[in-house]
């Protein structure tokens, strides 16, 4: 018999309750969790799923209800905060991993238990979401179209939606850090915004300016290439203004500033309207470049950028239901392969 439910932590965040609301349709159970009971309860009443109220610092409680499944899909984001316990819980009691990040230091925190994960045969499986899933297997399809490929660059855009409050304090908490890429295999530190370039994706030209993406981590792991950058689309005013960033960094540091753009991302929509969800568009772009100079492009465009989150979060889960995954940390595309997306 397969098994069909996992457990759904952070059910009642934005792309959680749209990864809930659609996992019927994928012929799946998920177990509703997260901190509050209340949220909870509204929506199971929603979805008739079955939920599960409890913090993750309840190391007792966390570790009953993953105990109940064979995998956890993890919503609740910031992850740099809150992917740890989660991943420890899992490696624990032989429960595979998944998640929406897109944070390099968080896969760089997940690889670190790459060995626990073998051990305890699961696989941990960061990313499953926009970003890095359609990047990742844009990555892969341009390393296998050129296998001497030694540079890598991505952009992306969601055009007619809007970010949710669970991004937008994860970019809060970012503020001031500067931006970075990967150099002849390491991840090295630059200006945000350090390049800015027009790139033509599949429907529309935009300028596009250099971000420290998850995909600077996934893409080195899945593809090998070794110089990657990253980029997304930005007002060139906005460009502009970022060449004084130096100037006020160490302000946008402070908790002061912070707390004022958190008490102000809380005001704000929880996230895309449903009018946005049918209409927006993810545009992904990337191109492979080998020693000779010889280049390979290509470009995907996609559903808005949560709805291809909840959809990619759900494939991926039924996948590993059914008896499909690798053991140890892995890539969406390095998995599954470039036909993932």
């Amino acid at each position: 018999m397969i098994i069909k439910t996992f457990l759904l932590y952070g059910a009642y965040g934005y792309t959680g309750q749209l990864i809930a609301k659609m996992a019927a349709e994928h012929g799946l159970q998920p177990i509703l969790a997260g901190r509050d009971e209340s949220k909870l309860q509204a929506l199971s009443a929603q979805t008739g799923f079955n939920y599960r109220a409890f913090s993750l610092e309840d190391s007792e409680a966390l570790e009953a209800a993953v105990r109940q499944t064979k995998l956890v899909v993890h919503a609740a984001g910031p992850f740099i905060h809150t992917a740890m316990p989660m991943v420890q819980a899992c490696i624990r009691n032989g429960v595979h991993y998944t998640d929406i990040n897109g944070d390099i230091s968080c896969f760089e925190l997940i690889h670190a238990f790459d060995e626990n994960a073998k051990a305890s045969n699961i696989m941990l499986l960061p990313g499953v979401g926009f970003d890095v899933l359609p990047t990742d297997c844009l990555a892969l399809y341009l390393k296998n179209k050129m296998p001497d490929a030694v540079s890598l660059q991505i952009a992306f855009a969601n055009t007619g939606s809007r970010i949710s409050h669970g991004t937008a304090m994860t970019v809060a908490g970012k503020l001031g850090e500067g931006g970075a890429k990967r150099e002849n295999g390491m991840i090295i530190k630059t200006a945000l915004g350090e390049k800015g370039i027009n790139v033509r994706f599949k429907s529309k030209e935009l300028f596009v300016i250099s971000i420290p993406w998850g995909d600077l981590y996934t893409a080195y792991y899945t593809t090998g290439i070794p110089d990657i950058e990253t980029f997304t689309a930005m007002p060139k005013k906005i460009y502009n203004l970022m060449k004084f960033q130096g100037l006020f960094n160490w302000l946008l540091r402070t908790e002061i500033i912070r707390n004022i753009l958190r008490k102000k991302i809380s005001q704000a929509p929880a996230g895309p309207d449903k009018q946005m969800l049918e209409k927006g568009k993810s545009l992904i772009w990337a191109q492979v470049k080998n020693r000779e100079g010889k280049t390979e492009e290509a470009q995907l465009e996609g559903p808005e950028s949560y709805q291809l989150t909840a959809v990619g979060a759900l494939i991926v889960a039924a996948k590993i239901l059914n008896g499909s995954f690798k053991p140890g940390f892995q890539t969406p595309a390095g998995c599954y392969g470039e036909n993932l997306v």
